[in-house]
């Protein structure tokens, strides 16, 4: 096949002037990809070069990640032929707006360690694959840096997502101050400057945001692998969140406070963050009543183990105290804090209007929980009345929170948090509860892995409506298993393979292949 740039690549005593250098910016939507292409496209013929830009939307991932293709030659009055794609090995530059974007380039084979430059930020935005993941899906950032580093002859990265929104701006400012500060095509930083300046919209957020990036840049070395290079070089601590409010709940907040430093150190800072979970979700007494279960644990527990059956129980304890209902989803809605941050992540300046719509599809279930008990328990009892009800409840609602009446009608379900402790799904949630952690504390004198195991099969109950029922029933197969186990030395591992087996897919189809194994072990304690 004829290759037309095959006489502008660099040969031996090529000058620079005949070379195509090819750059490719992978960007998802709202991130500004197209404006930095065009950007990246006017410094290069402000600098007396020929360039040529092109797209290819993506549909695979989120809104889908497109590929901005940018080829650039000097002008030199004999006019290139350029591609409208990038290939594999043949990328001088590659943008990335994001850090698992890298990654993917990496393994489309966009980067060559004798070549490439990668730019890449160095914050995450969650794949769908991750997101779907029962446990914990997160893919290893470290492996992505670890690997970027082979796979590039250079490699930048840090959190430009963060300098652009510090200064106001989107994140295709930060990136191609990061170009320019990484000397990877042959123009001035002024050059870059102007090209900003001529889009005549946020021209002063976007060059502050340039310039931090730029100067970032400059000031860092390729990182290696292992290393916190892509992180700020000072590390930034949390403030530590400060508890307020009327004197007659500090009172009993302090007293609280005073039981957790009461604590074995090692329990503090788990009982601490429980603690303030709890209470937000419900009020002091309840914050009382977390203290009074993880007591029960501490009692059993000692220095010897590092306390690890009572930090166990005050994570999940917490959790399962705070269990999603409509009350908690309708308070969380209506919170001040909450549109602050939808205001911020969408980038709505004051005084400007932001209409938000929230969705709802709640089941009988759901509403029948939210009743006193006696009365949902007699609607749940009687099939037919339950599915009449269903036929009404049991479909989707736009609400929109912006409006006096959405918002009202969400605000009073979120106030029914008062009266929470006489509603069906508190009873039932918390008979739950005790049955879950009895059985724990049965098995702490005989076998404390196994108590520490059962514990932490908390973690798989989790979500709202049929999430939070298939995530039960994961829960109760895998503490089925425990007769089986009877007697077994390794009878906590097994209980944490099931767990992991539960959390690796939704369906729960390796969940019934180890409870399989399971149930074919010897009788025999293993050895």
């Amino acid at each position: 096949m004829l290759d037309h740039n095959a006489a502008l690549r660099p040969k031996a005593g090529a000058h620079d002037d005949e070379r195509v250098i090819k750059l490719a910016v992978l960007a998802v939507g709202g991130q500004g990809g197209g404006v930095l292409a065009d950007w990246i496209t006017d410094v290069a013929e402000r600098n007396g070069y020929i360039a040529q830009s092109t797209s290819v939307a993506g549909v695979a991932q989120r809104t889908g990640a497109t590929i901005y293709y940018i080829e650039m030659a000097r002008d030199t009055g004999r006019l290139p032929v350029f591609a409208l794609s990038p290939s594999q090995g043949d990328v001088d530059i590659l943008i990335a707006a994001e850090l698992m974007e890298a990654g993917r380039a990496i393994i489309r084979g966009f980067v060559t360690p004798e070549r490439t430059t990668l730019i890449a930020s160095s914050h995450r935005i969650a794949a769908v694959s991750e997101k779907i993941e029962p446990g914990d899906g997160r893919a290893s950032s470290e492996k992505v840096h670890a690997t970027a580093q082979a796979a590039a002859k250079k490699f930048i990265a840090f959190d430009m997502e963060k300098i652009a929104a510090e200064n106001g701006t989107m994140i295709s400012a930060s990136l191609l101050g990061a170009l320019a500060g990484s000397d990877a095509l042959p123009f001035t930083r002024e050059s870059y400057e102007q090209a900003i300046g001529a889009g005549g919209r946020g021209v002063k957020p976007s060059l502050a945001a340039f310039a931090a990036a730029c100067d970032r840049a400059r000031g860092i070395a390729a990182p290696t692998a292992g290393t916190a290079a892509a992180k700020p070089a000072v590390a930034e601590s949390k403030p530590a969140t400060l508890v307020s409010g009327p004197e007659t709940l500090m009172k009993g907040w302090r007293d609280l406070a005073a039981r957790v430093a009461a604590l074995p150190e090692p329990l503090r800072d788990m009982a601490g963050r429980g603690l303030k979970k709890v209470v937000d979700y419900q009020d002091i007494a309840y914050g009382g009543e977390y203290l009074d279960q993880l007591d029960k644990t501490v009692a059993l527990d000692g220095a010897e183990r590092g306390y690890a059956l009572s930090i166990a129980a005050a994570k999940h304890l917490a959790n399962a105290m705070c269990y999603d209902d409509m009350i908690r989803v309708a308070d969380l809605k209506t919170r001040s804090t909450r549109d602050l941050r939808v205001r911020r992540e969408v980038g709505v300046k004051d005084g400007s209007v932001l209409q938000v719509t929230e969705y709802f599809h709640p089941r009988i279930e759901e509403f029948c929980g939210t009743l006193p008990a006696g009365l949902g328990s007699y609607i749940e009892s009687r099939p037919r009345l339950a599915a009449f009800l269903d036929r009404r409840i049991n479909r989707g609602r736009h609400i929109r929170t912006d409006s006096f009446s959405g918002f009202a009608m969400l605000w009073v379900i979120g106030g029914l948090r008062r009266w929470r402790r006489r509603l069906l799904r508190h009873k039932v949630e918390v008979e739950h509860l005790e049955r879950w952690y009895r059985l724990a504390l049965a098995h702490a004198r005989e076998d404390y892995a196994l108590a520490v195991e059962i514990l932490n099969c908390r973690r798989l109950i989790k979500g709202y409506s049929d999430t939070h029922a298939r995530a039960q029933s994961k829960f109760d197969r895998v503490l089925s298993a425990l007769p089986m186990l009877k007697d077994r030395e390794d009878a906590a591992d097994w209980i944490r393979r099931l767990r992991e087996a539960a959390l690796k897919d939704e369906r729960g189809d390796m969940l019934d292949g180890a409870l399989k194994t399971v149930a074919t072990l010897d009788d025999k304690p293993a050895s």
